[in-house]
C-alpha cells in the first residue's frame, strides 16, 4: 500500500517528530473526517507499505534525519509557488525554498523530489504573464535539481469560496489554464523537465499529459517493482492519482496558505497543534477517547512478487 503524509496537513514541515515515531512504532491511528468516532489502525510495517509520499512547501526539518525514513522508499512532493505572504503567509522566502529543494535532491536524487507548482490562481497582481515571469525563474534554479512538475489550477471549493472572493481571486477561463500551461511545458522542457497536470478536463483535452501525484509509475522507477494499482476511487473524477492511505489531519497546517481547503482557519489550526499534538501519541492530532471504535485498515503490498522491472 501507498502512504499519503499528507493531502490534509504539512507533515514533514510540522509533524516530522510525530512521523518518525509512528513508523518506528510501526502503525499509527487515523481519525475518519466523515466520523468523528471513526478510527482505522493502519499498519506502517515495511512488509505492507510499498512506499511514502510525502507533501510539503518546506521539508528544512527533515534535515539531517532522513535516515528515520528508512527501509521505506519514499519520494517528496515539493510545492514552490510564487505567491507573496498576502497569499502564502507562513512560508520562508523563495530563494530560501529554492536553496532547500537543490539541498534535498542533492541527497535524493531528482527523481525522488518532485516540483508541485500548485494551485495556479489568478488576481489582479498574480496575473498571466507574472506566472510565466516566476515559472521561468523556478524552473531555470531547479534544472538538475527534479524531472517533474506537477500542475493544478485552483478549484474554489465552497468552504474557501468567500475568501478567494475578498481576494479578488479566480481560477481563469479554461483557454486561459490551457495555453498557460502549455507554455508552462515547453519552459519546463528546456529545462530537462516533465510538466503534467490534473484538476481540469480542459487541460486534457488540450493535450496535457495527466498528473497522478500519488504515482505509481514514479514509484515503480523507484523500487524497480511492478505494482498492482487503481484509481483512487475517493478523488475527484479529474485526478488521477492511483490509491492510496492518507495519514493526516485537517485544520493542522500553519502554512498560512488563503487557498487552502484543508484547514476551517488558521486559528483553528493553531489551536489544534498547541492544544492536541503530542509527538507520542499514534494519532496526529488528539488520542483515542471513550466511544471511538476502532478498525483494523485491510493492508496489503501492491507489488507482485513475480514481476520485478529489471
Amino acid at each position: 500500500m501507498i502512504i499519503s503524509a499528507s493531502r490534509r496537513t504539512d507533515i514533514p514541515r510540522f509533524y516530522f517528530d510525530w512521523l518518525t515515531n509512528r513508523l518506528a512504532e510501526g502503525y499509527v491511528l487515523v481519525r475518519n473526517p466523515m466520523n468523528y468516532r471513526q478510527v482505522s489502525r493502519v499498519s506502517l510495517s515495511p512488509q505492507v507499505v510499498d512506499c511514502i509520499v510525502l507533501w510539503t512547501k518546506d521539508p528544512s526539518p527533515m534535515r539531517g534525519r532522513l535516515d528515520a525514513l528508512a527501509p521505506f522508499p519514499y519520494y517528496v512532493q515539493f510545492t514552490v509557488n510564487p505567491y507573496g505572504a498576502d497569499m502564502e503567509t507562513g512560508l520562508p522566502e523563495k530563494e530560501t525554498l529554492l536553496d532547500t529543494f537543490a539541498e534535498l535532491a542533492a541527497i535524493l536524487g531528482p527523481q525522488c523530489v518532485v516540483w508541485r507548482y500548485s494551485p495556479v490562481l489568478f488576481t489582479e497582481r498574480y496575473t498571466e504573464q507574472y506566472h510565466l515571469a516566476s515559472f521561468r525563474r523556478f524552473a531555470q534554479r531547479l534544472e538538475g535539481s527534479t524531472l517533474q512538475c506537477k500542475l493544478s489550477f485552483l478549484d474554489i471549493y465552497a468552504k474557501i469560496k468567500k475568501r478567494m472572493s475578498a481576494m479578488g481571486v479566480h481560477e481563469g477561463a479554461p483557454d486561459v489554464q490551457a495555453a498557460l500551461a502549455h507554455t508552462f511545458m515547453e519552459i519546463a522542457a528546456a529545462h530537462g523537465i516533465s510538466l503534467s497536470a490534473c484538476g481540469s478536463t480542459a487541460l486534457a483535452d488540450a493535450g496535457i499529459p495527466p498528473a497522478r501525484c500519488i504515482d505509481d509509475k514514479l514509484i515503480e522507477a523507484i523500487t524497480g517493482q511492478r505494482l498492482h494499482t487503481k484509481k483512487d476511487p475517493g478523488q475527484r473524477d479529474v485526478c488521477y492519482c492511483v490509491e492510496s492511505v492518507d495519514i493526516g489531519a485537517y485544520d493542522s497546517c500553519l502554512n498560512g496558505c488563503k487557498y487552502c481547503y484543508a484547514n476551517l482557519s488558521d486559528k483553528t489550526a493553531r489551536r489544534n497543534m498547541q492544544c492536541k499534538y503530542d509527538p507520542q501519541s499514534p494519532m496526529l492530532l488528539g488520542n483515542l477517547e471513550p466511544g471511538d471504535k476502532i478498525t483494523e485498515r485491510a493492508m496489503k503490498s501492491l507489488i507482485d512478487p513475480q514481476v520485478s522491472m529489471f
